[in-house]
């Protein structure tokens, strides 16, 4: 199957989010919006200083009366030829017409202008500057990040309405996995069971289990089976080695593959597949992933982040054409996704992109999607993001 139809696959697997769900602000990071973020109040609600100084009323120069207006205080309304000294964020007083600048005030008697009074309305934030009660602010499949925190905090929310996250389950794969120490005895320190899970949170999902799975039948089939995640995502066991149990497994539970192998290098044997449903009905799913590292997070920005992110939500992310500054090396036949570094004149690749290599990774800016044939300079790729970076 073709790299793009099988990404495609992945989102239209999903007919519709999981269910909206009420968050706390704090609980809300990392989710999708499930409704339009609408302005409870004026931002700000009510005129505010732009500046430490004076809020003064009328032409100068003033009378100075009152102690200093602080941000949260209130202060009754001024009379012409009057100033009350003002600080940044405060309320400003009915009748003011202006902030004049601590920088620009003398105070005798009287307080002056130097060198010549405020214009009118001069560094006072107007109410509703940043938007009017009732605006619409966000559209639903927002992500919520820290600046929509804080923006639904100013706007007035206490809790937002969201879509549940998917929750995943990891099943390392493989005997020869080791989880501690350096490689030994033919065997390899287990790098995915470290990768994978921080990086499946940053495509929206709730890892609630990872564990390793030994090679063997029937102990695949009945994690496979017995997993109460939305979506369970397997490392290793994708091909047809002696060992490689995972297509047996799907045949025995009944669960029918979606993607199985895709023209891309490396990754080309992952496969998506949907599961019988849980005993509750929720639909569930299967990703695949090869056993070699960088071909492993290839099946992941082409099957699971796009799964993932279509459960929760999330709005799809139209990535810009990026040019390429230097040759970007491709397969003959297949899709490649190259590490690469991103410089003023576009992408240039990176060493160390075999399929069981992460050191390319590592530095890499992102992922380039390279066709068939490779990519030559003046040419345009799509990258893909590497979390973290």
């Amino acid at each position: 199957m073709a790299w793009e139809r099988a990404r495609s696959l992945a989102q239209e697997c999903v007919r519709e989010p999981l269910p909206a769900v009420t968050r706390t602000l704090a609980d809300a990071l990392g989710h999708a919006l499930a409704e339009p973020l609408t302005a409870l109040t004026d931002l700000p609600p009510f005129d505010t200083s732009a500046m430490d100084g004076w809020a003064v009323a009328g032409p100068g120069p003033w009378r100075l009366g009152g102690a200093t207006v602080l941000a949260g205080d209130h202060c009754g309304p001024l009379g012409a030829g009057t100033a009350v000294p003002i600080a940044t964020g405060a309320r400003v007083p009915e009748g003011a017409t202006a902030v004049l600048r601590r920088e620009h005030g003398v105070v005798d008697d009287l307080l002056h202008a130097d060198p010549a009074g405020p214009e009118p309305r001069r560094d006072i934030r107007p109410r509703g500057q940043e938007c009017r009660a009732r605006e619409p602010l966000l559209p639903a499949g927002v992500t919520v990040t820290p600046a929509v925190l804080g923006l639904a905090a100013a706007a007035g929310y206490d809790r937002l309405t969201v879509y549940r996250r998917p929750t995943v389950e990891l099943l390392v794969l493989g005997d020869e996995l080791l989880e501690s120490g350096v490689p030994r005895d033919g065997r390899v320190r287990d790098a995915l069971g470290p990768l994978l899970p921080p990086w499946l949170r940053d495509c929206g999902a709730d890892v609630i289990g990872s564990r390793r799975v030994a090679d063997d039948f029937g102990l695949l089939r009945e994690a496979v089976r017995d997993s109460v995640a939305d979506v369970v995502v397997t490392t290793g066991s994708t091909a047809a080695g002696p060992v490689d149990f995972l297509h047996d497994t799907l045949h025995e539970t009944g669960a029918r593959l979606l993607v199985d192998s895709v023209r891309v290098r490396p990754g080309h044997p992952m496969l998506l597949a949907e599961l019988p449903p849980a005993a509750d009905g929720r639909a569930r799913r299967l990703v695949g992933l090869p056993g070699n590292p960088l071909a492993a997070v290839a099946g992941t920005v082409t099957l699971a982040a796009p799964l993932l992110r279509r459960l929760g939500g999330h709005a799809d992310v139209t990535p810009s054409p990026v040019p390429v500054a230097a040759e970007l090396p491709g397969h003959p036949r297949d899709t490649k996704l190259l590490p690469v570094l991103r410089t003023d004149h576009g992408v240039t690749p990176l060493p160390f992109g075999g399929p069981a290599m992460l050191r390319g990774l590592v530095l890499a800016d992102g992922l380039a999607v390279v066709p068939p044939g490779g990519a030559l300079p003046g040419a345009s790729v799509e990258v893909l993001a590497v979390p973290g970076r």
